[in-house]
């Protein structure tokens, strides 16, 4: 197998570290990337490669890590937009968008919209880590994007995670044809601490509870499976570009996922709204 350029968002822990230590046990170029400094140090180092860090609640970061990464790195065969969470009460981020919002759509949106001549040069994959909480996300409001009429964790979540699974679509529908592919996974359900800060009684249990961790959730390796495989694999062969997958298989998802204008809209206002 050729060996490739991959860059993997929140790899400081959790299914992004597991999918970057596989990948560089492969033979493959793998290019760090994390919040903490202390953490995305750890995993780079372990595995003897590049890192950056970034901070998505701030968008100056995600354009710094744009102008790095494009400096560091000849060509990007993959781009996995990993990072993100569900996090507790509203609370803005200092570019003024909902925080969830902000880590889980717009920060990745920007950050592959600045990488698009690279990506498109090297006719990369761009990975979308969705989730099947898509299924539950609210009625996307593109005049509410921040979620200011009502807002609660797990909807805040759900319809980042509906997002990214639009955002792939629209990404899919643009830039195909000119060599990108696209594609938005869910990972299953990660012991990682993931959801540990929400304010959501039940997704804070499932998150915590030793019991939960041992027998309900999977491991980060085994949720970090499709990011390698999708890394690896060929697109239009093994996967079919533009769609959603889970357990190496496209899935089922929200209705509105399909929603083409809806998926140009977001397009539209993230734009905007990133700048």
């Amino acid at each position: 197998m050729t060996a490739r350029t991959v860059v993997i968002t929140g790899a400081s822990d959790g299914i992004g570290a597991a999918a970057a230590r596989q990948l560089a046990a492969n033979g493959h170029r793998v290019v760090v990337v994390g919040r903490s400094e202390k953490k995305t140090r750890a995993v780079a180092e372990s595995i003897g490669t590049e890192w950056f860090r970034a901070d998505f609640t701030r968008l100056d970061d995600v354009r710094k890590l744009a102008l790095d990464l494009n400096a560091a790195c000849a060509r990007i065969d993959v781009l996995a937009n990993n990072a993100g969470g569900i996090f507790g009460a509203a609370k803005r981020t200092g570019d003024g968008f909902e925080t969830t919002f902000q880590i889980n759509h717009l920060a990745p949106f920007l950050l592959t919209k600045l990488l698009l001549d690279k990506l498109i040069a090297s006719r990369a994959t761009v990975i979308q880590t969705a989730s099947v909480g898509a299924r539950l996300a609210p009625r996307i409001d593109l005049d509410d994007l921040n979620m200011e009429r009502r807002f609660e964790s797990m909807r805040a979540y759900s319809a980042s995670k509906l997002e990214n699974i639009l955002f792939t679509r629209e990404l899919h529908r643009r830039y195909h044809d000119r060599g990108l592919n696209a594609v938005a996974i869910h990972p299953g359900n990660v012991a990682s601490g993931f959801g540990a800060g929400t304010d959501n009684r039940l997704v804070r249990v499932i998150a915590t509870n030793r019991l939960f961790r041992r027998y309900v959730l999977t491991t980060p390796e085994k949720g970090a499976d499709q990011l390698v495989w999708l890394s690896e694999a060929r697109p239009g062969v093994d996967w079919q570009p533009g769609g959603y997958y889970e357990k190496r298989k496209p899935a089922r998802t929200s209705a509105q996922a399909a929603d083409a204008d809806l998926a140009r809209g977001l397009w539209e206002r993230s734009d905007a709204m990133a700048g």
